[in-house]
């Protein structure tokens, strides 16, 4: 009985948690947004040390993935990114062209709070930013009270998808 009742518990919780995650729009979904067509095969941006470094200043923390996996059609970039806000990871779709963000959205957030950071009126001060020579946005992002971490994770994950975005060009 006492085994029936754990796996019960483990059973209802791991169910719990997996309804717990909010997603507002899944990766595929994104991406046949931004590309208005056939979604193109992803292609993967591999990071030396120095991008790691340039990575982790960005991202206020050590960065270590040897590569970022990223679509790209028609001069258009798609980064579909992962940060932790303050203890879960929120999934940012951005879309990027002429090295300016066309689309910033929350794809998934799983953290108690700060899910503000999901709507329009916030991700639409998103639109048209740049980086400047510093790797800061060009355009000034409001935050939200009660979401500050949120609010920061997208900011750097916004920085990043720019940054690797600019990556992409040069390599070319």
């Amino acid at each position: 009985m006492k085994k029936f009742i754990i796996i019960l518990l483990i059973l209802t919780g791991s169910t719990f948690s997996v309804f717990a995650d909010d997603i507002y729009q899944s990766n595929d979904e994104f991406l046949a947004q931004a590309f208005n067509a056939e979604t193109p095969k992803p292609k993967a941006l591999w990071l030396t040390a120095d991008d790691k470094t340039a990575i982790s200043a960005i991202m206020n923390r050590t960065f270590n993935q040897l590569r970022v996996r990223f679509w790209q059609q028609d001069g258009a970039t798609v980064w579909i990114l992962d940060e932790i806000g303050k203890e879960k990871p929120i999934t940012i779709g951005i879309h990027i062209k002429d090295e300016k963000i066309v689309d910033l959205k929350v794809l998934a957030f799983r953290e108690s709070r700060g899910d503000e950071v999901r709507h329009q009126f916030f991700t639409k001060q998103f639109i048209n930013a740049e980086l400047n020579e510093e790797n800061q946005l060009t355009q000034h992002i409001d935050g939200i009270t009660g979401a500050t971490l949120s609010v920061r994770a997208l900011k750097k994950v916004a920085r990043l998808a720019l940054w690797l975005n600019n990556k992409t060009q040069t390599k070319q």
